[in-house]
C-alpha cells in the first residue's frame, strides 16, 4: 500500500478521536488516509517546437477539450509562452506543464533546461507533427543527462492519415501508419539517436494508434504509487483500461475493510456505524472519480465526444453517479442487499454482549464494508463500460 507507518498512524488516531466520541475529528483523519493515495505528486513536461499540438495534447490526456475553461489555449500559432501548470481536474497534485517551444524567442534551444525549474518534472513528453528536429534531440539528450525519462509523441496522426486517404487512389491506413513511424525514426537516427521508440498519436480520438501503449508505457515505468496516481486519471481509452481501474481498486478493499475492523473495536453505540458510513461514502468517491462518473467529468465527457450529457446518463444504472453522493443515499442502497442490512444489524447488536462482543462486531464491521464496496465497484465499473461504449457507439 506504500507509506505503511504513516497509515497505521492516522488509523491510531482515528481510534483515539472515537474513543472521545469525537466524530467530527474522526471523519477529518479518514477523508486524510483515503488523500493519502490521491494527493500523490506527478509532473510531466510535454514540450516540442512551435505548434505541434503541446496544449491540445495537454487538455486531451486530462480528458478535456479545447473549449473547457480549464483548457491550455490552443491556436495555429505558438500560444505557449511560459511554462504553465495544468492540474488534472480530478487529481490536482497530477500537473501537466505545458512549455514554450523549443527555440522561440524567450526560450533558445542552448538554454532550455539550463533552468531549476525544469528539475522538478517526472518525465517529458517531446512532441513533433512532423520529422522530429535537431531541437527535438538536443531536448532528448538534455534530459538524459539529468538522468530522466522522455518519449517522442509524433501528433496529428488523424491529419496526416485524412490527407493521405483523399490524395491516394489505393490507400491502406496501416502502410501509411508504418511509413510514418519509419520517418520519424529515421529521422532520429540520423540525428544519432539509438533506438528512438516513436508513439503516433491523434489528441482528436485518444483511442486511435499508439496512445493506449503510450498509456501503458508511461504507467509502467513510473514508480508505484506513482504509476496508479496516472492510471486512475488518465481516460477510459478502452474496456481494458476500465478493467485495470477496477483491479487497482479492487486491491484496497481489504484495507478499508480491515481500518473499518479496527474502528469497529471501538466500544461506544452506533459509532462504528456512522463512521462505517463515511468511511463508505470516501472510498466510493474515489471510485467514481476514477472511472470519471462524476458530473463534470461526465460533462467534460460529453463536450469531448459530441455525446449529449443527457444520453450518457441514461445508460447509468447505478443511484451512486452524476449526483450528490450522502450517506443516507448510500446507505438506503445498501439495506437493499439483505445479507448486507443483517450484518449491519448484527455488527450493532453484538456490540452490548460483553467480552465476545466487540471482536465479534469488528469481524461483522469488516464484512459489511468488503462486502459493500465490491458490490458497489462492480455497479460502479460496469456504469463506466457501458458510457465508454456509447461513446464508441
Amino acid at each position: 500500500m506504500g507509506n505503511q507507518s504513516g497509515r497505521q498512524q492516522i488509523e491510531t488516531e482515528i481510534k483515539e478521536a472515537l474513543e472521545k466520541n469525537d466524530q467530527n475529528l474522526a471523519g477529518v483523519k479518514i477523508q486524510e488516509c483515503l488523500d493519502k493515495d490521491q494527493n500523490v505528486p506527478l509532473n510531466i513536461a510535454v514540450t516540442g517546437e512551435c505548434g505541434v499540438g503541446k496544449s491540445t495534447f495537454v487538455n486531451a490526456i486530462r480528458g478535456i477539450d479545447n473549449k473547457d475553461e480549464k483548457a491550455a489555449p490552443t491556436g495555429c500559432v505558438e500560444t505557449t509562452m511560459e511554462v504553465k501548470p495544468y492540474p488534472h481536474p480530478n487529481y490536482p497534485n497530477l500537473i501537466f506543464w505545458d512549455l514554450p517551444g523549443i527555440g522561440n524567442a524567450g526560450y533558445p534551444a542552448a538554454n532550455y533546461l539550463k533552468t531549476d525549474e525544469f528539475k522538478k518534472f517526472d518525465f517529458f513528453i517531446i512532441i513533433s507533427a512532423d520529422r522530429f528536429k535537431e531541437n527535438d534531440v538536443k531536448l532528448a539528450k538534455e534530459i538524459q543527462k539529468m538522468e530522466k525519462k522522455f518519449y517522442f509523441v509524433r501528433s496529428k496522426i488523424d491529419d496526416n492519415v485524412h490527407n493521405e486517404k483523399i490524395s491516394q487512389t489505393e490507400f491502406n491506413e496501416e502502410w501509411t501508419l508504418i511509413q510514418i513511424r519509419k520517418n520519424c525514426i529515421q529521422g532520429l537516427q540520423d540525428l544519432r539517436l539509438q533506438s528512438p521508440q516513436v508513439f503516433l498519436v491523434s489528441s482528436v480520438d485518444l483511442t486511435l494508434y499508439d496512445f493506449p501503449l503510450l498509456v501503458e508505457t508511461l504507467k509502467e515505468e513510473l514508480p508505484e504509487l506513482q504509476k496508479e496516481a496516472f492510471l486512475l486519471a488518465m481516460p477510459n481509452i478502452s474496456l481494458d483500461m476500465i478493467k485495470e481501474k477496477k483491479k487497482t481498486f479492487k486491491a484496497k478493499v481489504k484495507y478499508w475493510a480491515t481500518l473499518s475492523a479496527a474502528v469497529g473495536a471501538v466500544p461506544v453505540p452506533g459509532v462504528s456505524v456512522a463512521v462505517d458510513t463515511a468511511l463508505l461514502v470516501g472510498v466510493v468517491t474515489t471510485y467514481v472519480l476514477g472511472f470519471g462518473l462524476d458530473i463534470p467529468s461526465l460533462k467534460r465527457m460529453a463536450n469531448y465526444s459530441g455525446v449529449p450529457y443527457e444520453e450518457l446518463k441514461e445508460v447509468i444504472m447505478s443511484p451512486l453517479i452524476a449526483t450528490e453522493l450522502t450517506p443516507e443515499l448510500l446507505l438506503r442502497l445498501l439495506v437493499q442487499f439483505g445479507s448486507l442490512a443483517l450484518l449491519l444489524a448484527a455488527e450493532e447488536g453484538f456490540r452490548f454482549i460483553p467480552i465476545l462482543g466487540i471482536p465479534v462486531s469488528m469481524g461483522l464491521s469488516f464484512a459489511f464494508t468488503y462486502s459493500s464496496l465490491n458490490i458497489i465497484l462492480d455497479m460502479i465499473a460496469d456504469d463506466a463500460e457501458k458510457v465508454f461504449t456509447r461513446v464508441c457507439t
